[in-house]
């Protein structure tokens, strides 16, 4: 038996077990499709739904762990049986958000602040 949250941190799906758990807390992570606690105790073959960024990720159980593993061996434990249709909505919206802002536009990096405020200087009387 494996809680849910030491797991999903264990097969490298959350990068703190607090994380984890928090979003176990907020509702957003789902065994069997059903909204579960963090100290859900997991089974083989149990599917588990992650949403993350308005996605939902699904992955089937094959082994459990209680230590972290290495991304190599992540795929001794866990599954990647999301849909085709979730995944093309995720990579949409990667995509997106790069186009949305180029870099260098929106809030201004802090050298460029200092510019502005010795500008705004000049023309103070």
């Amino acid at each position: 038996m494996a809680r849910i949250d030491k797991f999903l941190w264990s097969v490298r799906l959350f990068k703190t077990r607090t994380l984890a758990t928090t979003s176990c807390k907020e509702g957003k992570v789902r065994v069997n499709d059903t909204i579960v606690k963090s100290s859900r105790n997991l089974k083989i073959g149990d599917k588990v739904t992650i949403r993350k960024q308005g996605t939902f990720f699904s992955y089937k159980v094959l082994d459990l762990l209680e230590k972290r593993v290495g991304a190599k061996l992540v795929e001794n434990y866990i599954i990647n049986i999301t849909p085709q249709e979730e995944l093309e909505k995720h990579r949409l919206k990667q995509l997106a958000q790069k186009a949305y802002r180029a870099k260098g536009e929106g809030r201004p990096t802090k050298r460029d602040r200092r510019l502005l405020d010795e500008w705004d200087q000049q023309w103070d009387i």
